[in-house]
């Protein structure tokens, strides 16, 4: 049996397992962090009293330490989200149940899932892009998420925007960088209502396709992945813009990729992230068997 906590934006996945196969699964709402993990030790507690837990995995959103080395492993950084920075959330699950427990971003986390039983088993070089309440980007290469001091945080790079897009962005750390100006919260100020409302011809699809378009681009010029999902809650429901930000990508690359790649949707679709969990605690696993 192995437990995965994916904490995101607006709410938090928990999942115990045996192997792949997911024996329960609770959700409860993100909000500061003593009443979000007061509402997952909860959960653990029955599960753990009820079953012989080996691992924890836990795929958070970020900015969090995820240096096994550094002495706030597993703590919050500079994150946005009210009550959360500075909480070290590997420490209390570690003192609280005395188990191994893995760490690595959300996005990272859905990435080693597509890996280990998605779309992208048998790849050693593949990434995975969420759009939802934020944007990030998890890079595996070498069968390894990139990683060094930190996660990667490419979801807050600046890439050129459509013609004609001026809109200030929305990031409270870098205005327009493609968090800032694609994620969901970002597309609902710039239309004045949310994605999911949006006409499936309002222009702002357009620049939407531009911006992520560019992130792709870089990625694979970057990590030369064999394969790029495209998730996350705004584009698992228009699932007919990842044909359009495709089609962007080789337009932009010019026949550049050094390497064949595909660009689709997560074939584990919205259980990538607490599959991604899921992973991390496997891992972590083995390495200890290792």
């Amino acid at each position: 049996m192995i437990a995965g906590l994916e904490l995101g934006g607006t709410k938090c996945v928990a999942t115990l397992a045996e192997g792949r196969e997911v024996v329960d699964q609770r959700r409860v709402p993100t909000r500061d962090a003593a009443a979000t993990v007061g509402d997952l030790t909860a959960i653990l507690d029955a599960w753990t009293a009820a079953h012989r837990v080996r691992a924890i995995g836990v795929a958070a959103f970020g900015p969090i330490r995820t240096d096994p080395a550094a002495d706030d492993f597993g703590t919050f950084l500079a994150t946005p989200k009210p009550g959360w920075q500075g909480f070290a959330l590997v420490q209390q699950l570690q003192e609280r149940y005395g188990l191994p427990v893995g760490l690595d971003s959300d996005v990272n986390g859905a990435a080693l899932a597509e890996g280990r039983w998605g779309g992208a088993i048998g790849m050693a070089n593949h990434a995975y892009v969420t759009v939802g309440t934020g944007v990030g980007v998890g890079l595996v290469v070498g069968g390894r998420t990139m990683a060094g001091r930190a996660h990667s945080e490419m979801g807050h790079i600046f890439v050129d925007r459509a013609p004609g897009d001026g809109v200030p962005g929305i990031c409270p750390f870098h205005g327009g960088c493609v968090e800032g100006l694609i994620s969901g919260p970002a597309l609902a100020a710039r239309a004045g209502k949310a994605g999911e409302a949006l006409d499936e011809l309002h222009p702002i699809w357009d620049q939407f396709v531009h911006v992520l378009a560019r992130l792709v681009h870089t990625i694979v010029l970057t990590g030369a992945p064999e394969r790029v999902a495209l998730g996350g809650g705004v584009l698992s429901t228009r699932p007919a813009l990842v044909a359009r930000v495709d089609a962007a990508v080789r337009a932009s690359l010019g026949g550049y990729s050094q390497v064949p790649f595909t660009i689709g949707i997560p074939l584990l679709g919205d259980q990538a992230g607490p599959m991604g969990a899921l992973a991390i605690a496997r891992n972590v696993l083995e390495a200890g068997a290792a």
